[in-house]
């Protein structure tokens, strides 16, 4: 390999690897002088000086001496410059040629002055070439090491992903819990069901396009059902087919324009935990509720289970809790009406101090804006959505003390120190 570099303190170039030592020395002429001047003096005044060994023209010749580099300049009628040579002799002959270079007194027909700088050992700065490209090259090794080995791992664990997958009624990739499981999770392809399995969902099955499986209608009926789909178009018309053919029980969806098989462990666990209701989905979406009539009743029948202790309150007591909130007559403010408007179909939702508007956000990410607690100063929350009993929780401990909402859903408990309006209300 060969390396050119460039001299510390000039523009001339060395090549040490065919060198072991470089003689730099200054040089002073009172006049004006050049290059070719130079070298010329150098040649001239050495010759013979050393005997027949030590020859420069017969050492260049042989290859045991590099050129006779020069940098020169002049000012003021007086010539100032630096003269580098290399060499590839020993120590001792080196150091005699360079004492020799000081015996140089004339340059044409100026007087002139020649004083060793320094003798370098340039196998130095072979070495730090070795040692950078040593450690380039060890970096390069560890990489690739790295890379082998977790490529192994993930084949290893892609197919024992694979070995664990089964066909749901002969038919369907699902993972292998999904026979004895009382929830099921309902996704779009094997990919998502590979990705759950990694990240240690068993319970998952695909349903494998837009036309529903009649086998994933029917377990439908039996458990209870979350349909978790890509943050798409596609993962809308998913949820419609769903919604129309299937009983779906809970609805989670991945991040906007993400894919369910390539979410991490954390945005896995957070779409399952912000999943909500099919009715408040729809109504959230400003979907009609699909399916004829008669399906309809046998879902709200089969979720109203887990529901029972509050449908059970009589009326009068729901009327409590309704005369329990604050009238919407005394407290409501007309620039409520006039946000909430503003907000209609957009599925925002906005966060106020006092009238100022503070920020304004969708509603998916709304849990966590509130869960942040870093809401100073914002008192009042209106959104083009459903005040749910999650949002009723969070709200005080972000500073909010009025929801402003299109609708309401059933509340377990009447809220404390916080005021609730709806669109009918506001009316």
């Amino acid at each position: 390999m060969v390396q050119v570099l460039k001299a510390r303190d000039g523009n001339m170039n060395i090549d040490p690897t065919s060198s072991k030592y470089v003689i730099k020395a200054s040089i002073r002429a009172n006049g004006v002088v050049n290059k070719s001047d130079v070298v010329g003096a150098v040649f001239g005044q050495t010759e013979g000086l050393l005997g027949d060994e030590l020859d420069l023209r017969d050492l260049q010749k042989s290859g045991r001496m590099g050129r006779v580099e020069v940098e020169i300049k002049s000012d003021k009628g007086k010539s100032t410059g630096e003269i580098i040579i290399s060499s590839s002799m020993d120590q001792v002959e080196t150091s005699v040629f360079a004492a020799a270079l000081e015996t140089v007194e004339r340059v044409g027909p100026c007087k002139a002055t020649v004083k060793i700088l320094a003798l370098e050992d340039s196998r130095s700065t072979k070495r730090e070439v070795i040692i950078e490209r040593a450690r380039s090259l060890l970096i390069n090794l560890i990489k690739d090491s790295r890379t082998a080995g977790s490529t192994i791992t993930d084949t290893v664990r892609q197919a024992l992903q694979t070995e664990e997958i089964v066909r749901f009624k002969g038919k369907l990739p699902a993972g292998p819990n999904v026979e004895s499981s009382d929830a099921v999770i309902v996704v779009e392809g094997r990919g998502d069901v590979l990705n759950l399995l990694k990240h240690g969902i068993k319970n998952s099955v695909a349903v494998e396009g837009t036309n529903i499986p009649k086998e994933v209608v029917g377990l439908s009926k039996e458990r209870t059902v979350t349909a978790f789909v890509d943050g798409d178009r596609g993962g809308e018309m998913i949820i419609q087919e769903l919604l129309q053919v299937a009983e779906i029980d809970f609805i989670a969806r991945a991040p906007d324009n993400t894919e369910v098989e390539h979410l991490t462990h954390k945005q896995i666990m957070k779409s399952l935990r912000d999943k909500v209701t099919a009715e408040l989905f729809m109504e959230q979406n400003k979907w009609a509720r699909p399916g004829s009539s008669s399906k309809a009743p046998a879902k709200k029948t089969r979720r109203g289970a887990k529901a029972a202790p509050a449908s059970k309150k009589n009326d009068k007591s729901e009327e409590t809790v309704e005369s329990a909130e604050p009238a919407p007559a005394a407290k409501a403010s007309p620039h409520f009406l006039e946000q909430l408007t503003q907000l209609d179909g957009s599925k925002n939702a906005r966060l106020l101090m006092g009238e100022e508007l503070a920020d304004e956000v969708l509603i998916v990410g709304l849990p966590e804006v509130l869960g942040s607690h870093k809401n100073n100063g914002v008192d009042t929350l209106i959104m083009d959505g459903v005040i749910t009993p999650h949002l009723v929780e969070l709200a005080p401990k972000a500073g909010i003390k009025t929801i402003v909402a299109k609708g309401k859903a059933v509340l377990p408990r009447e809220p404390i120190g916080l005021t609730l309006f709806t669109a009918e209300d506001l009316a």
